[in-house]
Formats: C-alpha cells, sequence, structure tokens
C-alpha cells in the first residue's frame, strides 16, 4: 500500500502542482482504501503555445500553433501570436507535436496502477474487453466525476463465456450460471446482468483462447444461433457487442450474428474478410500481444503457439487493409510492469502491414473514436471536444516511432503527465 500512494502521489504532483483535495466522494474513497488517491479537486484552464498540430483528420502538420484548453474542452485552436487572456496557464510545447491521445479499445485495466501506466504511455481513452469484477465500471465513473484525469472507460464487466471460473463472484444473481453459460436464457441473463450493472460494451467469444495450452484458438465456442441471441438481447438496451475469435468459423458466425467489432482475428479467410467490409464490421488485430507470445516466459507449446499465429495475423491484417476493412488498435494489455503491449507499438506495426502511417495513427485515435461511438466527443485537435491530447518530440507522420516517447498527456483537460522543459531556469 505505501509503494501505491507514492506512485498515486507522483502522479498527482506531476498533474497540477501541490493539490487541496476536498470533495465528499475523495473522503468516501479514502475511507474505503486508506490511501491517496490521484484525485483532482479542480481542472485548471491551459494554453498550449508553440505547437506543432497533428489533429487527427489532417494528414498534415499545422505548425506555430496555440491550444486553449476550458473546463476538459478543447476552446480554441489558433495560430500562436494571439494574447492568451488571464487565467491560463501557460505550457510552452517548444514546437513539439501536439496530437489526439491513442485509444486502446481492447485492454483489461482493472485498478488505479494499471489506469496511471496506460496515462503514461499516451491512452486517454480504453474500452475494457472484459474484467473479473465490474472494476471498470468503478474507474469510468470516477474519471467521469472528475476524480482521475483518465483514462476515459468504455466498459464491458464480466466476459460472456461458457464457463465464468472464480467471475461467477462478481454478482449475486451470476449464482444460477455456475454450471456454464450456454442457453438461450442462461446467455440472456448474463448480458442482463451486465447491462444492469452499467456496461457500455458486451464481450463474447467465437472461439478459445489462444494463451492456454489446453485450447487451440482456432476452435469455435459459441454457434451462430448463441451470438445472434447474444447481440440481439445487447441490442434492445442499445448496447454494441465486441467478440473475441482468432479462428475463421467463429469470427464468420460472429460477423453473421451482428458483431461489431471481431477482436483478434489471426486466422481470418478473404472471404470473412469481405463480409466485414461490406457490414462494417470492426478489425482490432491486437498484434502487439500476439507477438508478445513468442517471449522465453511462456512455455514452449504457446511459443510454437505464437510462431505460427504471428504470421498469420500479419497476413490477415494486410488482406483486411486491401478489402477495405475498418482498424482500431488494442493492445490486450493489463498494463502491468513487465509488460510492454502499448498502443505506440501497436501502431508501429500496423504501418508496417500495409496501413500507410496516416491510416495507423488515424487507428488509434479518430477510427477508434468511431468504432466507440465517440467521434463527435473525442479522437481529434478540434475545438469543442475533449481536451485529451499527447505531446511527442518528432512529426509522427514522418516518423511513427516518435508516437512511443509522450512528453506531455492531457486528459480531460487534466494534465496527468508533464515532462518539459528538460532544461532548468
Amino acid at each position: 500500500m505505501a509503494r501505491w500512494r507514492g506512485e498515486i502521489n507522483n502522479l498527482a504532483e506531476v498533474s497540477s502542482g501541490t493539490m487541496k483535495i476536498n470533495c465528499p466522494l475523495t473522503h468516501f474513497l479514502l475511507a474505503c482504501t486508506g490511501c491517496c488517491l490521484p484525485l483532482l479537486a479542480q481542472a485548471e484552464n491551459h494554453a498550449l503555445v508553440h505547437c506543432s498540430i497533428f489533429n487527427g483528420y489532417e494528414n498534415s502538420i499545422q505548425a506555430n500553433m496555440t491550444v486553449r484548453v476550458r473546463d476538459r474542452l478543447i476552446e480554441s485552436v489558433a495560430a500562436d501570436g494571439v494574447k492568451v487572456p488571464d487565467g491560463y496557464s501557460v505550457i510552452d510545447c517548444a514546437g513539439n507535436y501536439l496530437m489526439p491521445g491513442l485509444m486502446d479499445v481492447h485492454t483489461h485495466l482493472e485498478n488505479l496502477e494499471q489506469a496511471q501506466r496506460a496515462l503514461y504511455t499516451g491512452v486517454t481513452t480504453i474500452r475494457s474487453a472484459s474484467v473479473p469484477a465490474y472494476q471498470d465500471i468503478g474507474l469510468r465513473e470516477l474519471v467521469r466525476s472528475g476524480g482521475l484525469p483518465g483514462p476515459d472507460v468504455v466498459a464491458a464487466g464480466v466476459y460472456v463465456s461458457p464457463n465464468l471460473e472464480d467471475t461467477i463472484l462478481a454478482d449475486p444473481r451470476l449464482a444460477v450460471l455456475a454450471h456454464g453459460v450456454n442457453t438461450d436464457d442462461e446467455l440472456r441473463l448474463l448480458v442482463n446482468v451486465n447491462i444492469d450493472r452499467g456496461v457500455d460494451v458486451i464481450k463474447t467469444r467465437g472461439t478459445e483462447r489462444a494463451g492456454r495450452p489446453d485450447t487451440d484458438p482456432r476452435e469455435q465456442v459459441y454457434s451462430r444461433h448463441q451470438l445472434e441471441v447474444i447481440v440481439t438481447e445487447a441490442a434492445k438496451r442499445g448496447i454494441p457487442v465486441m467478440v473475441h475469435a482468432h479462428g475463421d468459423e467463429g469470427a464468420l458466425a460472429a460477423v453473421q450474428a451482428g458483431a461489431r467489432s471481431i477482436e483478434h482475428g489471426t486466422y481470418l479467410s478473404q472471404g470473412t474478410l469481405k463480409l466485414m467490409q461490406e457490414k462494417g464490421t470492426w478489425l482490432v488485430p491486437t498484434y502487439i500481444t500476439m507477438l508478445e507470445m513468442n517471449e522465453e516466459q511462456y512455455e514452449s507449446v504457446l511459443r510454437l503457439r505464437g510462431s505460427h499465429m504471428v504470421p498469420r495475423l500479419e497476413q490477415a491484417i494486410r488482406t483486411a487493409h486491401r478489402l477495405g476493412v475498418r482498424f482500431a488498435t488494442g493492445a490486450d494489455s493489463y498494463y502491468e510492469k513487465e509488460s510492454i503491449n502499448t498502443i505506440s507499438l501497436e501502431v508501429m506495426y500496423l504501418s508496417r502491414f500495409g496501413l500507410s502511417t496516416f491510416e495507423a495513427l488515424q487507428a488509434a485515435t479518430t477510427s477508434s473514436a468511431e468504432l466507440l461511438g465517440l467521434e463527435e466527443k473525442t479522437g481529434r485537435i478540434k475545438a469543442g471536444l475533449e481536451a485529451d491530447m499527447i505531446l511527442v518530440p518528432g512529426n509522427p507522420l514522418e516518423d511513427i516511432m516518435a508516437v512511443q516517447d509522450v512528453l506531455m498527456v492531457m486528459s480531460n483537460g487534466q494534465l496527468a503527465l508533464q515532462r518539459l522543459p528538460f532544461a532548468r531556469q
């Protein structure tokens, strides 16, 4: 707990200097956890001057710009030279490159330390890909309240999967599913418990996992009928469905059933990809986590599996791009200390597999916002949208590796990370 307190206090100091915390939510959380959370009393108004801007929707850079931020939103984007009004904290970006915050639309954030690490990599919006006990909903509400600078959370709650394992403890209504989640009524029950708890998206599976030695990721799990039951039940309450699918048969069933996105997509055939393009189904390839399976900490059967799957996923990405399938970025990360699964690396690999640098950057910003239905709220640097932005040291359109070196993170108008200036006065 002491380690937690130290890391979180560091975040608070970086975000806005010395802060006073005085709100009922704060005292409630302090009483419950016994630690100092990165709660912010009031967001400052900021003026970011001398910026070079990649706005997310134009394949160009605007030099010598000023962005004013007020009340969590981008107030204006204009050329340098206009006097900054009183009441703004001025940040000199020194010609560095300001771009929209990155989005991770397939992650498993479940605590405050992981949220902080995600922010420090430049991620300002995430879509959960399931958690054990609705922690993603708690994170979402903490960010909405202003208690955390971010990232904003699109919550999935509990995985709709045949065997809930320990997740069955997440809600007492799930006790009747101890023997499995397979019949139409069982599927509907779990979907509705999730929605009652406040999820924004339903996560289910079309195929088995890749990360267990006793499963084959090509094996279909839920049938087209079962997936249709899930999608139809969720749609009654306006909730989209994301589907884990490595194998082609399970992915095809999910696309036919009306899934909003296919997660992973390792063995997708050209026919399934064509149908995805026709139906507007998104692909979230999570290539960086598949690549990680080749590393030494995994047992031999998984390393061998990874060496087989990685080139096939690369080919699926190339074919999907050629056919016009829409991409969004997910790292399938828990943002643990040991992991280097980041969206910046996912973007880099997408740019190597057929997407232009501009398309790869859009996959992590404007396109991901569109997948999440947030295109009118975030994903671009434009007046009226949420102030979710990062600063990087090089032109990302020319050097996509620059996105890995984040100098500043602003989420919902609050500074979560500020490394400039390097020189002392």
